[in-house]
């Protein structure tokens, strides 16, 4: 782990993103030594950096460092945390001109069972549901207690991940994914205007249905429409593209549109 450049594990207790959750992350899946989407993640920490008005750290610099990390590791996950840094006074109003601290670590990768791709997942409906907050929608923040919340709700191993819903019972994401579902050939996804987080497999997958001539809709839908759908998938940059065998009652055993993008994803090259 590198803490502003240097090895270590240990932050300030005046640091802003202990003290508030006021800074963003990203998760980076290393594969062969090779950081996957780097421009496309460093595109996503500046936008995210720059809704909350935090300094964003060079790409050069960040990425020197990421290349420290995972030297002569060749399989794992990366994750970038930027903080707004470190601020004595108390206070939630942000002093001017802060240095943001920068957290890299680097862990090994997780050997997720081979059905997960093959066959599917089951999918939890989550109790919990998301809050709108505009000037937070779509940003990996670190406020993320929803989440941790959420995935309190079981302890069954064979369920891989919850579904969320917003409080208005739309469909968001999952609790660590983006979804999808396929109807008729075209693709649906959430809308992430009111919460959620858009992730760079969500934008990915997006782009596959443009390529493909896939029509490919981004709008709110409920549970009763997602649990018809001809199939559910669920994407992220370290998990890659997982199909849904079973949510609430509903099952699925066939994911020929899934099959097909999980194949794009996994060859394609940014």
């Amino acid at each position: 782990m590198l803490i502003n450049g240097v090895p270590g594990d240990q932050v300030s207790v005046h640091d802003r993103g202990l003290l508030y959750g006021d800074g963003i992350f990203r998760t980076l899946r290393v594969i062969d030594g090779y950081i996957q989407y780097w421009p496309r993640h460093y595109r996503k920490l500046q936008q995210d950096c720059s809704a909350l008005h935090i300094t964003c750290p060079e790409a050069a610099l960040l990425f020197k460092e990421l290349r420290y990390l995972i030297e002569q590791r060749l399989d794992g996950v990366a994750k970038i945390i930027i903080t707004r840094g470190e601020q004595v006074t108390r206070g939630y109003a942000a002093v001017e001109n802060m240095i943001p601290t920068r957290i890299l670590s680097f862990t090994p990768a997780l050997n997720y069972p081979d059905k997960n791709y093959s066959h599917g997942v089951r999918l939890r409906l989550c109790d919990l549901r998301l809050a709108h907050q505009l000037k937070l929608a779509g940003i990996k923040h670190l406020n993320r207690l929803e989440n941790v919340l959420a995935a309190a709700e079981w302890s069954d191993p064979d369920i891989a991940e919850g579904l969320l819903l917003d409080i208005f019972g739309n469909v968001i994401e999952g609790i660590r994914s983006n979804l999808f579902m396929v109807r008729n050939g075209e693709l649906f996804t959430p809308n992430l205007s009111n919460c959620g987080v858009a992730g760079i497999q969500r934008e990915r997958v997006i782009e596959w249905a443009a390529e493909h001539g896939v029509p490919c809709w981004i709008q709110q839908f409920g549970l009763a429409e997602l649990l018809i759908a001809d199939e559910i998938f669920l994407v992220n940059s370290v998990i890659g593209l997982w199909p849904v065998r079973e949510l609430a009652g509903s099952e699925w055993s066939h994911h020929p549109i899934s099959m097909q993008v999980q194949e794009w994803l996994n060859h394609a090259h940014d």
